[in-house]
């Protein structure tokens, strides 16, 4: 016979009805065994068990709801799901586990501490000291700042011969003390992960950092060149060595160690840039103007011309006159095709050379500012009293410095060519470049990677140490699916919501959508449908009615109340754990630091932000756990004020009082109520709406009269609103019954006016 849901469903209703609690658990069964995607009957199912005290039953259904929103990315909705697990079972390792992550992921800090503590406790006491270190671990990245809990980590670790994990501690708490200023002690710490490595690249660049900020990076230099002797191969290790002799200032040893980098790793030969720029700073412009000589053309060939040119700028602010560096200065011009810096460059070099003595590179300057400029007749004078054009100059090509290979002087030379029949004046300067964009022309070196850095920047760039690495997040279109596929499923219950006319909740899953998700012409509809939607009074707690989104998969609010739930779950205990060895007694005292730094717990309002905490809260009470709900909304509210324009603290009030409703405690409820209708930027209909419910509080309260006044008010505004002429007929009844006095009663529509003006 094929199975009928909806057949199966109503009996499992009319069972409720009669008070047969098995009898409709063995109908739901049935439902969720034939469709296991079920998950309002299965959250139905879970309560009924708790309801009959199957507690283990309740739990493997819960958990099969918390799984499928964790793996849906639902993340507030099973937190609120193995927090019902949590009241089942206390304390339960494996559940506090999966409370911790969730909350972290939601950066609610202290709740996830605390899961977390829980779980670290289960491992020391049966002994698992790896397991539980890890967790620590968990913990302390919780925390950054807290350096001294990382590093008792880090001995723990060390106790237990973990020493990735161990060198991993103490690096990130030596990064931590140097990023507040605490030098001295970071280098205690990097030490300590020396120790284990003495080639650790994050601690060696800490180390140097740290020297740095103590103005003894000649310290570090030795340490990192030994640890480089003892890993001739390690090409990180020779850049960080290189970088460390510059920032202790031996020029001549930093040189020495870019040449055997740039001998293994050749794309890092900008680093001789800084060795140069070292060379100045201490007066010494002949290595510098070497160095730089020794890179010029490859520079030129990487298009790092204008790093080239800064360079020797700097050379030549420190010696106008260098010879050398007007030589580079008129290469690079050359391979700018400027002709007007390449005249004043010229002209330049010609004035040094004779103020030197340099007859040839007087003459050779000469000869091409003729070539340039036939016009130029003080220049030619003085190019006839030198002896004339140097004949090879004819070709055009800069004298290359020794330094230079050939392939490199050829692959940048440019011949000035002179056309025979020019007149004198307009003689034609011929570019010919071997590499030239226009020409197509061979590309060299195209392995060279980065552009050249100025020495702060390489330096800033060597000693940077960054935070450890995340996992990256998916891409936007992924995102993008995901997030359509969050709203339509929500979407889902929005609709089911206002089909049964659950306005109040319809409204609270719009906003908390589009909080998460941002604005939806979807969500603009559903509000206009609720515009004209009329709210159905939710039945008491203890009504037996139930009522199902059948074609929606997700639990749902429900004018339902499964109770007894709380002594179920007061009456649960966490299983014993089975005796195994203890631990070390020093690893016993880093759990307890733990232990003792999570109980001077920050401000609850710290824990995470507004918004956090507002959805976490609607989570909660969507799963009908409104003990958790307030104290989320109770936090939320502590970070927000009236009045900021942003109708937070209304939204806050307004939740809360609805949960004590739901608690049973409507005098708490009557004062949340009164705080949203003295918030000075409330709108006239969220006045009207917190007039309802404060009525609806009071008459929880058994005060009928101030109901009465209430009601009459709302009715007063507007006489249809969510059936309050009903209501209030009901409790004038009501009262005239209880103390005989004569009331005013509401007139029939068709006979009278209302009372109230």
């Amino acid at each position: 016979m094929a199975f009928d849901k909806l057949k199966t469903l109503q009996a499992a209703e009319k069972h409720l009805e009669m008070g047969r609690i098995p009898a409709a658990i063995t109908e739901y069964c049935t439902i969720v065994e034939h469709d296991p995607d079920d998950f309002t009957t299965l959250n139905m199912l879970g309560d009924l068990h708790v309801r009959v005290g199957n507690r283990s039953a309740a739990i493997s259904c819960f958990r099969r709801i918390a799984e499928h929103y964790r793996e849906e990315d639902f993340v507030l909705k099973a937190i609120a799901m193995y927090k019902k697990i949590d009241r089942l079972q206390p304390r339960d390792p494996e559940i506090a586990l999966n409370l911790a992550d969730l909350y972290a992921e939601q950066q609610l800090v202290v709740d996830a501490r605390a899961h977390y503590l829980i779980v670290a406790e289960a491992y020391k006491n049966s002994g698992a000291t790896e397991e539980g270190l890890d967790v620590l671990r968990k913990i302390a990245n919780l925390d950054p700042q807290n350096t001294d809990i990382r590093i008792k980590l880090g001995e723990g670790y060390l106790k237990q011969g973990m020493n990735n994990e161990a060198a991993t501690a103490f690096t990130e708490a030596g990064q931590h003390l140097l990023a507040r200023g605490s030098c001295d002690d970071a280098l205690n710490v990097f030490a300590r992960t020396l120790e284990i490595y003495p080639a650790d690249h994050a601690a060696l660049k800490g180390l140097l950092s740290a020297h740095v900020e103590c103005g003894t990076a000649d310290e570090a230099a030795e340490v990192i060149e030994r640890a480089s002797a003892d890993n001739a191969d390690d090409i990180a290790l020779l850049s960080i060595l290189a970088t460390a002799y510059i920032a202790a200032e031996d020029a001549q040893k930093a040189e020495q160690a870019t040449n055997t980098l740039t001998g293994k790793h050749p794309a890092e030969y900008l680093r001789f840039v800084d060795v140069a720029r070292l060379y100045l700073n201490q007066d010494h412009v002949e290595d510098a103007v070497r160095v730089i000589d020794r890179i010029g053309e490859q520079m030129l060939a990487e298009r790092e011309e204008n790093l080239f040119l800064t360079v020797i700028d700097e050379v030549l602010t420190c010696d106008a006159d260098n010879i050398q560096a007007l030589r580079l200065l008129i290469r690079a011009y050359w391979w700018q095709r400027d002709l007007d810096k390449l005249k004043s460059a010229l002209e330049r070099l010609a004035e040094a050379a004779q103020a030197a003595g340099h007859v040839e590179d007087e003459r050779y300057a000469l000869t091409q500012l003729t070539r340039l400029a036939p016009e130029d007749t003080a220049s030619a004078e003085r190019l006839e009293e030198l002896g004339g054009a140097i004949e090879t100059a004819a070709e055009g090509s800069l004298p290359q410095c020794d330094s230079v290979s050939a392939t490199k002087a050829e692959a940048g030379q440019f011949i000035f060519e002179q056309a025979d029949a020019a007149p004198v004046g307009e003689s034609e300067f011929e570019w010919n470049a071997v590499l030239s964009d226009q020409d197509g022309g061979a590309d060299i070196a195209q392995n060279w990677t980065e552009p050249g850095l100025t020495f702060d920047e390489v330096v800033a760039e060597e000693l940077s140490i960054g935070p450890p690495e995340s996992l990256m997040e998916s891409g936007a279109d992924s995102a993008e699916h995901r997030n359509d596929s969050l709203r339509r499923q929500e979407l889902e219950s929005v609709d089911f919501y206002i089909g049964q006319g659950y306005v109040d909740i319809a409204h609270d899953t719009l906003n908390l959508l589009e909080q998460q998700l941002g604005p939806h012409p979807d969500i603009e509809t559903r509000r206009q449908k609720l515009g004209g939607a009329a709210t159905v009074t939710i039945p008491a707690a203890d009504s037996p009615s139930i009522m199902h989104a059948h074609d929606s998969g997700e639990p749902t609010e429900t004018p339902a109340k499964i109770q007894n739930q709380d002594s179920a779950r007061k009456s649960g205990k966490s299983s014993p754990v089975p005796a195994s060895p203890k631990i070390d007694p020093g690893l016993a005292e880093i759990f307890e630091e733990y232990r003792i730094s999570a109980e001077a717990e920050p401000d609850p309002a710290s824990n995470g932000d507004y918004e956090t905490h507002y959805n976490l809260g609607l989570a909660y009470k969507e799963m009908d756990l409104f003990e958790e709900a307030l104290e989320e909304f109770q936090t939320a509210v502590k970070m927000v004020t009236a009045g900021d324009g942003t109708g937070r603290y209304l939204q806050c009030c307004n939740l809360l009082g609805h949960c004590f409703i739901h608690k049973g405690v409507p005098q708490a409820a009557v004062a949340w109520f009164n705080k949203g209708l003295s918030a000075s930027d409330a709108s006239e209909d969220e006045r009207q709406a917190l007039r309802y419910e404060l009525g609806s509080a009071y008459e929880q309260m058994g005060d009928i009269r101030r109901a009465i006044d209430l009601f009459t008010e709302v009715y007063g505004i507007n006489v249809s609103y969510r059936g309050v002429r009903e209501r209030l007929q009901s409790l004038q009844a009501r009262l005239a019954g209880d103390d005989g006095s004569a009331v005013p009663q509401l007139a029939s529509r068709q006979t009278a006016e209302p009372l109230l003006n």
